[in-house]
């Protein structure tokens, strides 16, 4: 899109109050799906956060990475199963995940980050007992269930002016290494910073009213609707357990929570920076 001078500048004078409104405020982007695997959407997304960054948001990124994880697998000659839509983890599993999310992953979009101009420290859940967990089930072995979150490792970061980059690689006091959900990190993360804005990536617009019609979108969601539209089959499948995590990030205090759209180019800076959005915001 080509924008004349006088555009811009609109531009510029409708992000004003937002870059007021946010200034020192943390922001927690839930970073995954479609956008994660496009380079020129990680591109996007990672332009993103450096330009909040400099315009005085505290932001934290929380990555997942299970399509990475399956293909690390199957170079291994070990089949992903699911149940739920969660990876079932064994012993082994586990150290593929630990491997992939912690290492290869979260350092390549430190380097990414670090590359364009910002300030960039990867962190992983076992980075200080960062996230500590316990087994979900027997069934689905090392998946983890979040018991804790020590925040002081993201806030030394963000103290120092840096962009803390967290893997969801959760651990006990045994030594044991979990796989832990994304937006279930992203959303206890958020809350336990007391942070103004949630965002989590996904690849669609956000809640369709009709999930075949992309202009379906509904753009605002109280938190007591939620119920009645998962009973209508509204909000379905991989969704649910996304939306519960965006309700309890605002049970736990933040003040705006939004599921986006991963697919668009620069999601983040119009979902925090303008008055459209582009995806589903809940509110209490």
């Amino acid at each position: 899109m080509n924008l004349n001078i006088e555009d811009r500048a609109q531009v510029l004078i409708e992000a004003l109050p937002y870059i007021q409104k946010y200034n020192g405020k943390i922001v927690v982007i839930k970073y995954g799906g479609h956008a994660m695997l496009d380079e020129e959407l990680k591109k996007a997304v990672m332009g993103d956060i450096v330009l909040l960054s400099l315009v005085g948001m505290k932001v934290v990124l929380i990555h997942g990475g299970g399509p990475e994880i399956s293909e690390m697998l199957a170079r291994l000659g070990k089949k992903s199963e699911f149940v739920d839509g969660l990876r079932v983890t064994d012993k082994e599993t586990a150290e593929v995940v630990q491997m992939v999310l912690a290492g290869k992953i979260n350092k390549g979009l430190v380097n990414f980050i670090d590359n364009i101009g910002g300030r960039a420290i990867g962190l992983s859940g076992m980075d200080s007992h960062l996230i500590e967990a316990e087994s979900l089930s027997e069934e689905l072995g090392f998946v983890g269930r979040i018991t804790s979150i020590n925040p002081t490792p993201i806030l030394d970061m963000l103290e120092k002016g840096y962009i803390p980059v967290v893997s969801t690689v959760g651990c006990d006091k045994r030594g044991n290494v979990y796989n832990v959900n994304a937006d279930t990190v992203a959303s206890r993360i958020a809350g336990t910073l007391g942070a103004e804005s949630l965002i989590s990536m996904t690849d669609t617009r956000g809640i369709l009213r009709d999930k075949d019609d992309e202009s379906s979108l509904i753009s605002e969601i109280q938190v007591s609707d939620a119920p009645s539209l998962i009973k209508d089959g509204i909000i379905s499948g991989g969704m649910i357990p996304k939306v519960e995590s965006c309700i309890e990030a605002l049970r736990r205090g933040v003040k705006r929570v939004f599921i986006t759209d991963g697919r668009v180019p620069h999601a983040v800076l119009i979902e925090t920076l303008t008055d459209s959005g582009v995806g589903t915001m809940f509110i209490n």
